[in-house]
Order: structure tokens, then C-alpha cells, then sequence
């Protein structure tokens, strides 16, 4: 979404979730003047009038995707405004890595006030390519950089940037446009800027993060699923841990369904067998997801035998383990290392979401759990599950969610 900013046409984004971050990442938009309209899971963009007005606080402080607008709208416009950005409460996640690369490319920015102000230097029209090394392989600072790279003048190479396979959806969906971009996917992405960038109509790849959930449900609750619209690359640490604990995970064709060019999707079933433990450690990809963890901590917690799960990407996110401990289950924290000791089973209790990953994290537990649980907090369900609920209906689960009424 942010990336569209970078076309004056029209873009057409498909199979977009109805998710309260979409709906965010609209109003953020919509704030700089772009023209939006969903019908179902097709999205509508037209960037034509876009202007540097700074995006609304209130929506950019509970969504740290707000800030890939600076990017576009700077190689774009040449100025750019955007509040230091927010989202879920994980841990650190600053924003020096994408400020210093705008800075090798040209740019001035400065932090005033918790706003990000970026402009372009003296007479200079464009942003100058460059060689930047990130310091870490940041998600988010790849996605700024490849971004504002796309119309920069000359050619910019990016190393040691992060590989997930969102960075080469975003690569795809740009280069659709006419961008040249080369190397995504890889530890160096050389891009090649052009002069504008072209309407195109774009399939976004599946959610990996939301399958591999799935993936998950099926072992916690001894479940036999099939998953249509799965590109298993994308999950391959999930399905290598899955099939390490005692599932077994089949890959079976699937007719059409092509997403970010010749990437073919297919259908996965997982048969799940008796649960053993395992340890994990997550990583950058192709390492295993942070965005896995907290599911797998909940799975492993029913699991026999021992488990280590190191938490190495984010300090915050091992909050869950004291929710799961009142269900029952055998986790200890030392640093960013959970120490797990399967239980025969878990039992039902209130408990509260603490992030997004969380959340997902408690229901399946809770679906595992002998009596009822309640999970208060499903604010952060919605940013990233679209009708969780439903979908576990349709599979047999007994859930509802509570709409609280106001007396």
C-alpha cells in the first residue's frame, strides 16, 4: 500500500485481508490524499493528487508500517513528514536504520518533536543512488530503501538486507510498475532508478504468518487440516519444526492460484502425530519466524519432553509465557529464553492478548485446554487475522467472540 504512493496512476492490489491495519494504512493514506476504495479482498489506489502532509499521530502511533510512507513520498516529492511510528509493544524497533539510508541517498532528516522531517538537498531533484549496508537485515529498512531507491537517479545497492519473502513481493509489485530491481530474496538487492513508475494490477502473496497459525491449530488440537493458497517456501522453518515435533506435513498441487509472478501456490495438509519437544531459536529468514513463536511456545507447552525457545529478534515478546502459565502450563523466562517442560494437558482461564502473535497464540491454547477460556484483548487479533473465528468455526471449534454491550 505504502508503495503505491511511488505510481501518479492507478494500482490494484488483490487479495488484501480486511484487516484493522489495512483500514490504518488507509487512513494514513487517505490523510496524503490518495483515493482508495475495497470491494471484498481487491483494493483500489490512485496516488495521482498525493501531498507531504504529515500523517495523522493518533493512526501512525498504533501502526509501525505507517512509517514506509516516508520512503515514497520522498523519492516522489522530495519532502516528507511522518510521526515516529508505533504498533505492537515487542520490544525496540528503531527507526536508524531507514533514516540512515535515506541520508546515503541525499536526504536530509532530522527528528523534531517525535517528527521525521526529510527533504532533499540543495538543487537536487532526486534521490542519489548509493551503496548502503544495513547493520542488521531490517525488514522494514529494506522496504524503505528498496522503495525510495525505485526513483532515485542512479543505482543503489543494498547489502546484508533481509530476505523474507515479503521484500521480494514488494520487489515484484515495483518492478510490475517498471522499476529494476534485481538480487530480492537475497542478501544484496541492486536497484536501478527510473524516471517514473507505471498502474499496475498486482496479486499480493499469501499470508505465511497466518497459514503457518493454521499449521499450528492442527497439531495443538490433533486436528487433520488442509490449507488451500500456501506457498510452502515461504513456511519452511515452520514445516521442518513441525514435522520435528511428530506431525507430518504433506504438499499436495493446486490448480491456479499464481501470486507475485510465476510463484505457484499449493495446498498443504498437515497429519498430525504424538507431540515431542524441540528447541527454537528465531531469526531473520530463512531462520524461524519471531511471528511463529509465541504459536509454537503454546504448542510446545502440550509437547513431551523438554524445549528451548530463544526469542533473539525481539527482547519484549516472551510476554505471553505468564498468560500460558495461568492456563497450567510449565514455562519458565530466563532472558530471552523460554524453558518449557510439556504438561499432559492445560486448562482453561481468562487470559489477556499482550501483542498481535500473542493473541493467535492464547486461542490456540485455548482450543487445546480442557474447560473454557477467555481471551480479553482481541484488538490486537484484528490487526492481523482476518474472521479467525469463522475459520475455526468452519473447522469444528467451539468459540464465539463477545461483543461487549454498553450499559
Amino acid at each position: 500500500m505504502a508503495g503505491s504512493i511511488l505510481c501518479a496512476g492507478n494500482c490494484t492490489l488483490r487479495n488484501v485481508p480486511n484487516l484493522v491495519d489495512i483500514k490504518r494504512m488507509g487512513q494514513i493514506l487517505t490523510s496524503l490524499g490518495v483515493k482508495l476504495q475495497q470491494d471484498g479482498n481487491v483494493l483500489e489506489i490512485n496516488a495521482q493528487d498525493i501531498n507531504p502532509t504529515e500523517a495523522p499521530y493518533d493512526v501512525v502511533s498504533q501502526l509501525r508500517a505507517s512509517f514506509f510512507v516516508i520512503g515514497p513520498l520522498l523519492t516522489r516529492l522530495g519532502t516528507a513528514r511522518v510521526p515516529l511510528p508505533g504498533g505492537c509493544a515487542i520490544g525496540a524497533r528503531p527507526v536508524d536504520l531507514h533514516v540512515r539510508g535515506l541520508q546515503a541517498m541525499g536526504a536530509n532528516v532530522s527528528i523534531e518533536d517525535g517528527i521525521v522531517h526529510a527533504n532533499l538537498v540543495g538543487n537536487k531533484r532526486r534521490l542519489q543512488g548509493t551503496n548502503i549496508y544495513l547493520d542488521y537485515p531490517s525488514v522494514g529498512a529494506t522496504e524503505t530503501i528498496l522503495m525510495a531507491a525505485t526513483l532515485a537517479e542512479g543505482e543503489t545497492k543494498i547489502e546484508n538486507a533481509a530476505q523474507e519473502p515479503e521484500i521480494v513481493d514488494l520487489a515484484n509489485f515495483c518492478n510490475q510498475m517498471g522499476a529494476k530491481v534485481i538480487g530480492a530474496g537475497t542478501n544484496t538487492i541492486t536497484i536501478q532508478g527510473v524516471g517514473e513508475l507505471n498502474s499496475v494490477d498486482y496479486n499480493v502473496i499469501p499470508d505465511r504468518i497466518e497459514a503457518g497459525t493454521f499449521l499450528v491449530a492442527g497439531a495443538i488440537t490433533h486436528s487433520e487440516i488442509t490449507l488451500t493458497s500456501v506457498i510452502p517456501k515461504h513456511l519452511a522453518p515452520v514445516i521442518a519444526k513441525l514435522n520435528e515435533i511428530g506431525c507430518h506435513i504433506v504438499a499436495e498441487e493446486e490448480e491456479g492460484n499464481i501470486f507475485g509472478g510465476n510463484i505457484k501456490s499449493k495446498r498443504l495438509r498437515i497429519i498430525p502425530g504424538e507431540l515431542n519437544g524441540t528447541d527454537i531459536e528465531t531469526l531473520p529468514y530463512p531462520g524461524f519466524p519471531t511471528d511463529m513463536q509465541a504459536q509454537f511456545t503454546a504448542l510446545l507447552s502440550i509437547s513431551k519432553g523438554n524445549s528451548v525457545i530463544s526469542e533473539t529478534v525481539f527482547e519484549n515478546r516472551l510476554r505471553h509465557v505468564a498468560e500460558l502459565q495461568r492456563m497450567g502450563t510449565n514455562i519458565r523466562v530466563k532472558g530471552n529464553h523460554a524453558i518449557v517442560q510439556g504438561v499432559p494437558f492445560i486448562s482453561g482461564a481468562p487470559v489477556m492478548a499482550t501483542d498481535l502473535r500473542a493473541s493467535a497464540a492464547l486461542v490456540l491454547a485455548g482450543l487445546a485446554a480442557q474447560g473454557k477460556t477467555t481471551v480479553h484483548g482481541l484488538h490486537h487479533l484484528d490487526r492481523g487475522y482476518e474472521n479467525l473465528e469463522t475459520k475455526l468455526c468452519s473447522l469444528g471449534a467451539r468459540l464465539e467472540r463477545i461483543i461487549p454491550t454498553n450499559n
